[in-house]
């Protein structure tokens, strides 16, 4: 009977050895889940700050544009202008010629401030693109967060119940 209980006790210590190995193993786990749940949150945070930078940067590209459509409206009206004034004056030649250049190159401005304009709304559209991509992003990261955290939590359930059965 002796020898069975030392060999019981044996085999109990080893077992107890096993568990202890296992349970700092999931400590380490648990604290390195934990570490990923911090970087998680980090780069969460950052992908909000760069949401609000986004947002900052559509505010100021929309700013923009209305200024060059304003820009654009004032030119239009100055060409305008420019050929009614050009009409009255048709007596001068030289100065119809004159006219005539400036609205080419009234033109010319119109031209490049419509060419800003689109590129402008492009670039608008790339950041509300790139917006919703951090966005979605986020969502997953959350997603992953969680189920990260039910597995900690089930584990740990887990290795008590081990741990008090044993």
């Amino acid at each position: 009977d002796r020898d069975t209980d030392k060999k019981r006790i044996e085999e109990l210590l080893e077992e107890n050895m096993v568990l202890e190995i296992a349970q700092k193993q999931s400590m380490n786990e648990s604290a390195h889940l934990g570490w990923e749940l911090e970087q998680l949150s980090k780069s969460t945070d950052l992908a909000d700050s760069e949401k609000s930078f986004v947002f900052e940067l559509n505010e100021c590209a929309s700013s923009r544009i209305l200024k060059l459509e304003k820009d654009n409206q004032s030119l239009q009206n100055t060409i305008q202008e420019l050929r009614d004034a050009s009409l009255i004056s048709r007596e001068s030649s030289l100065k119809f010629v004159e006219l005539e250049k400036e609205n080419q190159q009234l033109s010319k401005k119109i031209e490049k401030l419509q060419n800003q304009i689109e590129k402008e709304k492009q670039s608008n559209q790339d950041l509300e693109t790139l917006s919703e991509e951090l966005i979605k992003e986020k969502e997953q990261l959350q997603v992953i967060m969680e189920n990260l955290k039910a597995d900690k939590d089930r584990q740990i359930k887990d290795l008590k119940q081990e741990n008090d059965h044993l």
